[in-house]
């Protein structure tokens, strides 16, 4: 009997200790799915931000490549009309006669010009020389109707002496003396050879008081030659405005 009760005690102790070590094992194992479907939430949560950061980033990559290709373009559209621009005037003016493409020098201010600056205007045009006598009278009248139309920026008036020898400083005293204060300029021979080809020798012969006029679209009237007053002269111009 006692040998029984002590077996008994025994095989309670084996199965405690079987028990202990179980729940031991439970409670610690690295191993265990409580431990590693935590671990894999971590890694899914951690894949999925860094998913996210990478597809910001390609769209704000994506974003400032696009911004840099249009710029682009739009640097490139902007240059191309440039071009094209100047190349259309390039042609326009290689349209035009040599009498209007020279550069000149207004006496006065020293600026230089040409009379294809003054696109879009109204051009009267007085070739002329100091020494003659009729270009003096014929000035005066011209002086009067630029008073007339001292307010209209759209007129321009032009003495040209033909002297091509004349030095600048001379045509300059000239106009002090008389009064004649518009833009006034010495022809090269080589722009007076042009308006004889477009007018007429008459052009090159101041006592005859030739003058004409550019239109606004850069078409001339017919060279006018004789005394004209002050009225005769702003009909002319007037008609040149409007046609």
């Amino acid at each position: 009997m006692k040998n029984l009760k002590g077996y008994f005690l025994l095989l309670l102790a084996l199965l405690l200790v079987a028990c202990g070590g179980s729940a031991a094992e439970t409670a610690v194992e690295p191993g265990s799915s409580e431990t590693s479907t935590s671990d894999e939430m971590m890694d899914e949560s951690m894949a999925e931000e860094m998913t996210e950061v990478d597809s910001m980033d390609e769209e704000m990559g994506m974003s400032d490549h696009e911004e840099d290709m249009a710029e682009m373009e739009k640097t490139m559209d902007e240059a191309e009309a440039m071009d094209d621009k100047m190349m259309d005037e390039a042609v326009a003016m290689s349209d035009l006669p040599l009498w209007m493409t020279t550069e000149l020098t207004d006496v006065r201010t020293g600026e230089t010009f040409t009379l294809a600056d003054f696109a879009g205007k109204t051009v009267f045009v007085e070739p002329m020389a100091t020494w003659c006598t009729n270009c003096r009278r014929q000035l005066g009248n011209v002086a009067e109707a630029r008073t007339q139309l001292a307010d209209n920026e759209d007129v321009v008036f032009v003495g040209l002496s033909v002297e091509t020898s004349l030095a600048n400083e001379n045509l300059a005293s000239y106009t002090d003396e008389t009064g004649f204060h518009w833009t006034f300029a010495v022809v090269t021979p080589e722009m007076l050879v042009s308006l004889a080809d477009t007018f007429g020798q008459t052009v090159t012969n101041p006592p005859s008081t030739p003058s004409f006029l550019i239109r606004p679209d850069g078409t001339t009237t017919d060279l006018e030659t004789g005394f004209e007053g002050p009225q005769e002269l702003l009909q002319r111009i007037e008609a040149a405005s409007q046609g």
